[in-house]
């Protein structure tokens, strides 16, 4: 850690690259209802890894971290689409027992399952989701509504546990699940905004409790969240996420849909790359 402060230049590359970071996930946060997450793991877990941390430490505190800027990318975004009236607050409510559930569930199951199996299939899942939507010409609804419940906990459940697990918002899963039921595609992202933030604020502290005492931690670690990246990070985030939500309301929803579809097909080749 001590050429980190050392080393001007190599000090300057960090933190350009961290607010970078903070541009691009604040942007997409706004635009395509994610939490940005899917940029922040990688880009944290590459840096730690400079600074010294074992690769292991380095992915958990990576994801941690992102769980942390995605509370306050999410209260920024939530934000911005509440004042478009595109946020289904009925929905977030009925969705939010499932979705701390599957949290909490994934949380400790974190410290027991490989993530590369997990890493895997969700590519696979994200990858068929991602041509479907490309290539539907119905735009890919298979119901003209929201099936109900249980299957809507079964929906939120699985969004919390797989999106606490590898840091990130659930825009990438719940998005196509709302899609696929006829649901509104500015209404998907705006509440997949709201999710995040029911996914982030338990993952966070869940993180912070399991990674306290650990060994090997980047300085400036409460646990498995990084302050350093977290309050690097975050000004951008917030910064840039009420100008993706704009956009998100000016642009075609078939090309918000287009757009979104080509983000996931990209994400779940990076991640399938990233677990072999």
């Amino acid at each position: 850690m001590s050429a980190l402060f050392s080393d001007p230049i190599f000090l300057f590359q960090i933190v350009a690259a961290l607010v970078v970071t903070g541009f691009i996930a604040g942007a997409m946060a706004g635009l395509l209802g994610v939490g940005g997450g899917i940029v922040i793991v990688p880009v944290l877990y590459f840096l730690f890894q400079k600074f010294g941390t074992s690769a292991d430490v380095s992915m958990f505190v990576a994801v941690g971290t992102s769980l942390a800027t995605i509370i306050a990318t999410s209260i920024s975004s939530v934000r911005s689409h509440h004042k478009k009236g595109a946020v289904d607050w009925a929905l977030l409510k009925s969705w939010t027992p499932g979705v701390v559930v599957g949290v909490i569930a994934g949380t400790v199951l974190a410290s027991f399952l490989h993530g590369n199996i997990l890493t895997i299939l969700f590519s696979i899942l994200a990858f068929v989701v991602a041509l479907r939507m490309l290539f539907s010409k119905t735009g890919g609804a298979l119901t003209k509504g929201l099936p109900g419940q249980p299957l809507e906990f079964i929906y939120s459940f699985i969004i919390g546990s797989i999106s606490v697990m590898v840091g990130i918002g659930g825009g990438s899963i719940s998005v196509p699940i709302l899609t696929a039921h006829n649901f509104d595609m500015r209404k998907a992202v705006a509440s997949a905004s709201g999710i995040g933030l029911v996914i982030a604020v338990p993952g966070a502290i869940g993180f912070v409790i399991s990674g306290w005492g650990a060994e090997g931690l980047p300085m400036g670690s409460l646990g498995y969240v990084n302050l350093l990246g977290f309050g690097l990070i975050v000004p951008m985030t917030v910064l840039c996420a009420p100008l993706g939500a704009r956009l998100a309301h000016t642009l075609n929803p078939i090309y918000l849909k287009k757009g979104f579809a080509v983000f996931l097909l990209l994400t779940s080749i990076k991640m399938m790359i990233g677990a072999f």
